[in-house]
């Protein structure tokens, strides 16, 4: 019994520690932003501001940080609704439809998680300019959906091999078709993987740098991590400044994570355990 306690008194401070590991940077980062430039300088760098100043985040915004954050929003959740749905469709034929060749698709999709993404920057600009969607964001798209394919396939097509096969015979049985068995039973319950792959997604994407850097060239086009690069720039000896752009990038990902990391342990950890 007290070895119990003491073993379960020792998890909580190694969690109380690791969270404090792994929060102070945030922290630490968010404490900076709200300095002023010449406080940053003349204290120190780990003390607390002296009075919270959210100037910094109006410079921001009048910066065109809001631009940046919405061509973001818009390319990320563009590629992240679409590599959902044709990943979700690709991975139903591939477990659930018996045909000769299902296990070479699936093999083409994981074969493309082997492709390095610096290999491909010199086809995609040349494919890019030729059709015509060079400095366009939608022009972002097409590249962020193939390469978030193989992965989201590879994540959906274990999940949807471990949904019994009962119930979508009980549905062919009622005369269901194939379209209305993957709408109406094995999407739906196939929700905790591509909540994992949309939130797995998001996150690359909306981190997503080089691709950015290579296919867009304006800057009212520019999306978040060109921006901050920028910032980086246009304010390099202004640290307080690079701080706040740093949190306004950071902070929707993390709120969408603290909202849906249920869904996304649950995806994660399917078919670890058999009952």
């Amino acid at each position: 019994m007290l070895l119990g306690k003491i073993t379960i008194f020792l998890k909580y401070i190694f969690c109380l520690v690791w969270l404090v590991i792994a929060g102070y940077p945030f922290i630490f980062v968010f404490n900076t932003s709200l300095k002023e430039r010449r406080e940053f300088f003349t204290t120190s760098v780990w003390s607390s501001p002296e009075s919270w100043q959210f100037q910094n985040y109006i410079e921001a915004v009048k910066a065109g940080f809001l631009r940046y954050f919405l061509n973001t929003g818009f390319v990320t959740f563009s590629a992240v609704i679409l590599i959902v749905i044709i990943a979700a469709m690709a991975s139903y034929v591939i477990t659930r439809i018996e045909f000769k060749y299902s296990n070479l698709v699936f093999l083409i999709f994981v074969a493309g998680m082997m492709i390095p993404i610096h290999s491909t920057l010199i086809p995609v600009y040349r494919v890019t300019r030729t059709i015509g969607l060079y400095n366009t964001l939608t022009g972002l798209i097409g590249p962020y959906v193939a390469f978030g394919l193989p992965i989201s396939v590879f994540i959906l097509t274990g999940f949807m091999r471990d949904i019994p096969p009962q119930m979508e015979e009980a549905a062919i049985i009622d005369g269901a078709s194939k379209f209305q068995i993957f709408t109406k039973i094995i999407f739906p319950l196939s929700r905790p993987a591509i909540f994992t792959v949309a939130i797995y997604n998001l996150v690359i994407f909306w981190n997503e740098f080089v691709y950015a850097l290579i296919l867009i060239s304006s800057p009212g086009k520019w999306n978040i991590t060109l921006g901050l690069w920028n910032f980086q720039g246009r304010y390099g000896t202004n640290i307080p400044m690079v701080m706040t752009g740093v949190i306004i990038s950071a902070v929707p990902v993390i709120i969408l994570y603290l909202f849906f990391q249920d869904q996304v342990i649950r995806g994660m950890t399917a078919g670890a355990l058999k009952e």
